[in-house]
């Protein structure tokens, strides 16, 4: 009993690992008291952002990372092994406990709970070599972080998010996406993104919410009234500008299979806890990176023509900022030093990702 009570305990703190759209794409069953099933699934079947499952294949790898993490308060090694016969939509992963006396603490657990994403501006105080040291020694031997800092880098990146923004905006597949995740007049969401984590004015948020009321009335704005400038400008370019760096993390290889995306996933929550330990703020900066790799391997994400132009275009401008390691990047984000986000998704219960039965219950 006390073994399931102590598994419980990891698994309630490992739930706050970062997932897209908080869309949380794990359930957990508990075998017995040194044994759990983690039952992944993806969204490819209605997630623009996530056609090919490895977005939720990085968060499903976050989760794994934050679970063995937290199992060292413990002193339980853990050892994860997906099953081979599992469908590629549904990762499923044994996850083993075991009681090792050289395991310590980890010193990122604090930071679990507390790490967040921050949409808001960040200062512009360039890293110090010694944060710099400890975010590249987080990735492991099988990464690293390559550093776009300084005015003219933050321009551009700032450039690409404002571009990308507006593919995201004028594309039906993306409005879906949007439409159902965002929880509008909300400080906090325990399965979606508040309206106010959202980084927009108030006003902004207001006209969002009714323009996104239909894709007509989307369409009618984007063509007459410019209605993508102002969100772009407030959740894109400022920010992207207000920070103290870009950053890529590349795998010493291209990413091809699951285990690729899990490893990566791991290595980018190692990173992520280890910013928010230091203080810093990070914001994921990862469309620009998926529909720059639909276009490489011909996934058709659109019916829209003029969007598949404007896709190939920015596509363009996200290889010349990463140039040659674009092949081998696997996350992409901006950081900075600034106050933790206010408002900011919070989890399903545990009790909600319980299975007993190993069926996987999606709730979107």
């Amino acid at each position: 009993m006390e073994g399931r009570t102590t598994l419980k305990r990891i698994l309630d703190i490992a739930r706050w690992a970062p997932s897209g759209d908080n869309t949380q794409p794990w359930r957990f069953e508990i075998v017995d008291s040194n044994s759990v099933v983690v039952h992944g699934f993806d969204t490819r079947q209605d997630c623009v952002y996530d056609l090919q499952g490895r977005a939720s294949q990085l968060s499903i790898g976050a989760l794994l990372e934050t679970i063995a993490i937290a199992a060292s308060t413990y002193g339980l090694r853990v050892d994860a092994q997906r099953r081979g016969d599992a469908p590629d939509a549904q990762p499923t992963f044994d996850v083993k406990f075991s009681t090792d006396t050289e395991i310590m603490e980890d010193p990122l657990v604090p930071f679990i709970t507390e790490r967040s994403v921050q949409r808001r501006r960040l200062r512009v105080r360039p890293l110090t070599l010694t944060e710099k040291q400890a975010l590249e020694s987080s990735v492991g031997v099988h990464y690293e972080v390559k550093w776009l800092e300084g005015w003219g880098n933050r321009f551009r990146a700032a450039r690409l998010m404002f571009r990308n923004a507006k593919l995201r905006m004028i594309m039906p597949e993306a409005y879906q996406v949007h439409r159902r995740v965002i929880e509008w007049n909300a400080i906090y969401s325990k399965d979606r993104i508040p309206q106010a984590a959202l980084g927009v004015s108030p006003p902004t948020a207001w006209l969002m919410r009714w323009v996104m009321r239909s894709w007509a009335r989307v369409e009618f704005f984007n063509t007459y009234l410019a209605g993508t400038f102002i969100p772009r400008l407030e959740m894109d370019f400022m920010p992207s500008m207000a920070c103290a760096a870009h950053f890529v993390i590349v795998g010493r290889k291209a990413p091809e299979s699951i285990d690729d995306y899990i490893l990566a996933g791991r290595s980018v929550q190692r990173f992520w806890l280890t910013a928010t330990k230091l203080g810093l703020r990070h914001q994921p900066e990862m469309t620009p990176l998926i529909f720059a790799g639909y276009l490489k391997e011909g996934i058709a994400f659109t019916k829209k023509e003029d969007v598949k132009l404007f896709a190939v275009s920015t596509a363009a401008d996200t290889c010349k900022l990463i140039g040659d390691d674009l092949v081998r990047a696997v996350w992409v984000g901006r950081i900075g030093e600034g106050p933790a986000a206010k408002a900011r998704s919070h989890r399903l219960h545990l009790e909600n990702l319980l299975v007993s039965d190993g069926a996987v219950h999606e709730y979107r």
